[in-house]
């Protein structure tokens, strides 16, 4: 199990289920995860500019024929980060007696 450790920057509503996304995949399509998280373009360009200057997400851009496709995946240093706050999240959510996990 992870070490608990609250993440402010990953804790951001869009920030965290953009994070949940990846988490769930080992890559991950710039349109699904728009689609997925209902943003504009330029709001998921900037959420993911955030996440990749402080190494929790690789970004990868290649060409399909003529057709530009990023790729983006979870770093290792994302991963813990995502695996530390939900951590966190279940620590302070057990306190009220209630869990967060499935069946619990």
């Amino acid at each position: 199990m992870s070490t608990p450790r609250f993440d402010e920057l990953i804790h951001a509503p869009t920030r965290l289920s953009l994070v949940s996304l990846l988490a769930a995949t080992e890559w991950a399509e710039f349109r699904y995860l728009r689609e997925q998280l209902g943003l504009s373009d330029s709001a998921l360009s900037k959420q993911l500019t955030t996440l990749e200057q402080v190494g929790y997400v690789e970004i990868r851009k290649s060409f399909v024929g003529k057709r530009p496709r990023t790729s983006v995946t979870l770093s290792r240093a994302g991963r813990a980060a995502f695996d530390g706050h939900v951590a966190a999240l279940q620590e302070i959510v057990a306190r009220s007696g209630l869990t967060v996990l499935p069946g619990g």
